[in-house]
């Protein structure tokens, strides 16, 4: 394609970006192009929920590794990112958990504008609640359809059982204000199918003559002159380098990883990293890529003797079942429960959260099961760790160099410790008990505090949830203002989960959609969430 002029230019088409595209263009008056490195989302297994791992080390990832990992038995860890239309919420695991209302009101202190109570009409606006109450809790005519799992395992009402037996609250909704207790998940799915970013936000506004999208299009490096971003250039399907100039603003939404990195090979960071790794700085901003934050997840498996679970998923009859009438199996998520709660007593929010899946989930399900088995995994919240991003050279097409720093900070080992307790306790309750059998291989069944915490080590895995790479905040020291501008540049900002100041009480995939638009009405200069149309 020719270099073209714009409005704005958008880079990257997950979440945060299919929402920029569409709020945007609106606009007939506004021209606006979004850059996406994947392809077109046309994986058949992008639309059956159940089969979310089987994209992933395919094409439709970016199929990162981290560092060595000094807290996890020195383990390179898999970090499954989306590169396709939609981004990540085409492979992700589909849960709209939004985290603890004290996630937002923590934002909102150094942030203005980003507290609880200002936040919850953009979740309003992006939901539409099927199947459920909505208000209060959720919005009814947004674009993002949020339905519960639509064909329940067994085995996963046992363990609703089991948390309510263990005296766990019961949660008419997951995303309450307090999320303290145990629900179905809620799950970004329409009749039994996987409902991504781009099957709200995207497909709808690709209509509009002012919208042009770019699949295979890797971006290279934010275009400066002198304080203020003036484009993108980017190499395209056909190998060549390209530009694209934008008159207005250049927003950055390639997520915790590639925002970060693009930034530094822009010159823009620390610059004894930049220099490091060949690249020339051209604006000093020390924050670029520290404050990693990832939810580190560890699962207890166990055989199950009844022949229920999610094994049998790819039978006959479950394909049947799912082609005909868009149910069974294969219109689960796999993680079909939550339970949060704390870790210790006085906590003000949970620290721990319980995901269950009526499946053996192990290695990312990468690997076949060994049998009919279930998973309880336990998340630690919101970690002490930090880690980072940096370049791995000043090649584009090299992966960075991404070092979450997992239990570097002490307490993490321990809350993550007490979590599995609690998972084993629940496994072991009355009403789970025609469902367990022994421990399935690799966790070693209940051993002392030593053993368990090594096996967390050797075992712990990511939860697909990195954030905080290029911080908000009011200091000097933030990446980017409330306003999600970059310091000290003009006509740039970034707008995905890299700005989040801290992770939330929940899963990573609703904040995403939240922070896009609220930054649509920051860009537009509107003064709330107006109507939820698209």
């Amino acid at each position: 394609m020719p270099d073209v002029t714009c409005d704005y230019v958008v880079v990257g088409a997950g979440p945060a970006g299919c929402v920029l595209a569409s709020r945007l263009s609106a606009d007939p008056a506004v021209r606006v192009v979004l850059l996406e490195a994947g392809g077109p989302d046309k994986a058949r297994e992008i639309a059956v929920p159940a089969a979310f791992s089987r994209l992933f080390t395919t094409g439709y990832d970016w199929n990162y590794r981290t560092g060595k990992q000094a807290g996890l038995a020195d383990r390179e860890l898999y970090w499954p990112r989306g590169r396709t239309l939609g981004g990540s919420s085409s492979i992700n695991a589909m849960m709209w958990l939004r985290g603890h209302q004290l996630d937002y009101d923590e934002w909102g202190r150094d942030c203005p504008g980003w507290s609880y109570a200002e936040v919850l009409p953009y979740f309003h606006r992006i939901e539409r609640r099927h199947g459920g109450p909505a208000a209060p809790v959720y919005g009814a005519a947004g674009p993002v359809w949020i339905s519960q799992p639509r064909s329940v395992n067994p085995a996963t009402r046992a363990f609703l059982a089991a948390c309510a037996a263990a005296g766990l609250p019961a949660l008419g909704e997951a995303n309450e204000p307090d999320n303290t207790g145990y629900a179905l998940a809620p799950l970004t799915q329409r009749r039994g199918r996987r409902w991504s970013a781009a099957d709200a936000y995207l497909r709808p506004a690709r209509r509009r003559p002012n919208l042009t999208v770019l699949t295979g299009a890797l971006a290279e490096r934010v275009e400066l002159d002198g304080d203020r971003a003036t484009g993108i250039s980017y190499r395209g399907a056909d190998g060549a380098v390209h530009r694209v100039t934008a008159r207005r603003e250049v927003l950055l939404s390639a997520g915790a990883i590639n925002s970060p990195q693009l930034l530094m090979l822009s010159g823009i960071g620390n610059p004894d990293v930049l220099r490091a790794a060949g690249v020339e700085p051209r604006h000093e901003l020390a924050g670029v890529g520290e404050n990693l934050q990832d939810h580190l997840a560890a699962g207890v498996n166990v055989h199950c003797p009844k022949p229920v679970t999610m094994v049998a998923a790819e039978s006959v009859g479950q394909l049947a079942r799912y082609l005909l009438l868009r149910r069974g199996m294969l219109t689960s998520n796999v993680a079909e429960a939550v339970a949060f709660v704390r870790s210790e007593p006085g906590l003000p929010a949970p620290d721990l959260e319980m995901i269950f899946a009526p499946a053996p989930f192990m290695d990312h399900g990468l690997t076949p099961p060994p049998g009919h088995g279930l998973t309880a995994g336990t998340v630690l919240l919101q970690p002490d760790s930090r880690g980072r991003v940096t370049l791995g050279s000043a090649n584009p097409a090299d992966p960075p160099q991404i070092d979450p720093g997992y239990l570097t900070a002490p307490a993490d080992l321990t809350r993550l410790v007490a979590g599995v307790r609690i998972a084993e306790e629940l496994l072991a309750a009355e009403a789970l008990r025609e469902y367990v059998g022994g421990p399935m291989t690799p966790y070693p069944g209940t051993v002392g505090t030593a053993e368990l915490a090594q096996h967390i080590r050797e075992r712990a895995e990511t939860l697909y949830h990195p954030v905080g790479t290029c911080r908000m905040g009011s200091d000097p020291d933030a990446v980017v203002d409330p306003a999600l501008k970059v310091r000290g540049l003009d006509g740039l900002r970034v707008v995905d989960v890299s700005v989040m100041p801290r992770i939330n009480r929940g899963h990573t995939q609703a904040p995403a959609y939240l922070i896009a638009e609220k930054a649509a009405d920051l860009i537009l200069g509107h003064d709330g969430p107006p109507s939820a149309v698209v």
